[in-house]
């Protein structure tokens, strides 16, 4: 870990970031990804993959491989259905977060399942959720996949995790990933209303929906991200907000 970090604030606007455009899909990265690269943004601690996605119904991820990554799916409109190699499966919604840890190795499909909430009618609900990846602490770990849901009264208002590995967070309602170093916060902000960031050594803080203030930053928008080392600030919503702050205590060695 590192100890002797300068704070700095450094602001990644949304329309900065790369862009995938299909038919059925817009994907914004906050990081290098895919066809997407760039050796100097690679990562922020020990997040690799901060995708902004869009699916539109009946579309959506056909059965890939994944090994060796933490991944979790918080989704903020529509639904999505998630299927593995592992035999799980299960419909992510908002305020349900899902961890899929990739390990030795996983096959896994992600698609709208808008589909199923209409009895089987199609309709144009696009699905809009959030993917993040980071390291487990360790190669070759058993595939594994849990899901919980965060009730929206716990956000309202507060900064909560729905993901950790982190030993400060034990006894907190969150699902487990396999990284001692790190954990994925949330919070849905009234406009006015304010939450303190961790005092962490790598922060990644991200709006995917409304606007804050970031103490000594200014405003963020809906799909703006700053990457804090040394973190501490207060967020303040400038109007109704939804943020996912990364507390890490580590960084991938560049």
């Amino acid at each position: 870990m590192t100890t002797t970090l300068e704070p700095a604030v450094d602001i990644r606007r949304a329309a900065d970031r790369f862009a995938t455009r299909l038919s059925w899909l817009d994907s914004k990265h906050s990081f290098s990804f895919g066809r997407h690269h760039d050796r100097r943004n690679t990562h922020h601690g020990l997040l690799l993959v901060n995708n902004d996605d869009i699916v539109t119904p009946g579309a959506g991820f056909e059965t890939h491989p994944h090994q060796d990554m933490e991944i979790v799916t918080w989704v903020l409109q529509g639904s999505l259905v998630h299927q593995d190699s592992e035999g799980h499966s299960g419909v992510i919604y908002p305020g349900l977060a899902q961890r899929m840890s990739a390990g030795t190795g996983i096959l896994h499909s992600e698609k709208n399942d808008a589909w199923r909430l209409t009895g089987g009618d199609t309709h144009t609900d696009p699905v809009h959720f959030v993917q993040m990846w980071v390291l487990p602490d360790e190669p070759g770990i058993r595939p594994g996949y849990e899901q919980l849901e965060i009730a929206d009264a716990d956000l309202r208002n507060a900064l909560r995790p729905i993901a950790s590995g982190m030993d400060a967070y034990a006894d907190e309602a969150a699902i487990r990933i396999r990284n001692r170093y790190a954990a994925l916060l949330s919070a849905r902000l009234d406009a006015g209303r304010s939450v303190q960031l961790p005092d962490a050594p790598f922060v990644h803080l991200f709006v995917p929906r409304g606007a804050i203030e970031l103490e000594g930053a200014g405003r963020l928008d809906a799909g703006d991200a700053a990457r804090i080392t040394v973190g501490g600030q207060r967020v303040t919503a400038v109007e109704p907000a939804e943020i996912l702050v990364w507390e890490m205590h580590a960084t991938i060695a560049d």
